[in-house]
C-alpha cells in the first residue's frame, strides 16, 4: 500500500523537521512548507491525504486560516488539523468554523498527535471498507451516504467536513435519541473539550440553515447533549 502523504505547513524549521521525522517513523510520507505561498504552490497539484497547519505563517499572523479556507473550498473531506501555539477559545472556534477537523496546541505529545491523525484516517478507511461500510441513512429531508461521506438535505449537498459528517451520522442513526457530547466525540474520533463540540454543532446547523431557513432538526437538549428530530 502506498504511504499516505501528510503535508505540514509550519514556519519554524526545527519544529517542522521534528514533526516530519516523527510521522515518517510511523510510516507516513511527509511534505514540509514554511509559508502559505509555498504550500499553495504545492497544493495546486494533487492534494495530500492530510494537512497540518500552523496559524501564524511567516509574516502572516493568520495565514493558516486563509490556507484552511482555500483547502476546504477545494475539498470538503480533506482532513485538516490546526497545530498551533495559540490556545485561545476564539482561535479554536475560528479554525473549526473554517472547516478544520481538529484543533491542537503544540504542547501535546507526539504520540497524541499521531493518535489524532490515525483516528482521522481510520474513519475514512471504515467508509471505504465494504465489510464495515455504513448504510445510507434517510430521515425526512436528510440523506447520509457513509460510503461517500456525503450529506444532502432536500436533495441539496451539505458541505460537511469529515468530523461534521460523523457527528451528524451518529445523531441521525438514532434519530430521536439524545447523544451526549462524549458520544459525539467518540463517533468523530475526537478528544476535545465541550466548547469545541459546541462549535462543531453550531457550524453544522449553519450549513443546513444556509440551505433551509426553517431547519430545526438538530436540537439542543440542555444539560444532556443533542438530538436529531427529523
Amino acid at each position: 500500500m502506498t504511504a499516505r502523504v501528510i503535508a505540514i505547513v509550519e514556519d519554524e524549521a526545527t519544529l517542522r523537521d521534528n514533526y516530519r521525522e516523527a510521522l515518517e517513523r510511523y510510516g507516513f510520507t511527509t511534505r514540509g512548507y514554511a509559508d502559505r505561498p509555498q504550500a499553495e504552490e504545492a497544493f495546486a497539484g494533487p492534494l495530500p491525504d492530510l494537512v497540518i497547519i500552523d496559524i501564524g505563517l511567516g509574516d502572516e499572523p493568520e495565514g493558516g486560516f486563509e490556507l484552511c479556507r482555500q483547502l476546504r473550498s477545494r475539498s470538503k473531506t480533506l482532513p485538516i488539523i490546526f497545530l498551533t501555539a495559540r490556545d485561545s477559545d476564539l482561535d479554536a472556534v475560528s479554525g473549526l468554523r473554517l472547516g478544520a477537523d481538529d484543533y491542537l496546541t503544540k504542547d501535546i505529545s507526539t504520540q497524541h498527535l499521531l493518535a489524532r491523525i490515525v483516528a482521522l484516517f481510520r474513519r475514512i478507511d471504515a467508509a471505504d471498507d465494504d465489510s464495515r461500510r455504513p448504510q445510507i441513512i434517510r430521515h425526512g429531508a436528510l440523506e447520509l451516504d457513509g460510503e461517500a461521506l456525503r450529506a444532502s438535505w432536500n436533495g441539496q449537498a451539505v458541505p460537511l467536513t469529515v468530523t461534521e459528517f460523523w457527528m451528524v451520522y451518529a445523531l441521525a442513526s438514532r434519530s430521536g435519541h439524545v447523544r451526549s457530547r462524549g458520544q459525539l466525540m467518540e463517533a468523530a474520533s475526537l478528544v476535545v473539550d465541550d466548547t469545541t463540540v459546541t462549535s462543531h454543532i453550531k457550524r453544522i446547523r449553519r450549513k443546513f440553515q444556509a440551505l433551509d431557513g426553517q431547519f430545526e432538526a438538530l436540537e439542543t437538549v440542555h444539560g444532556a447533549g443533542y438530538r436529531w428530530t427529523s
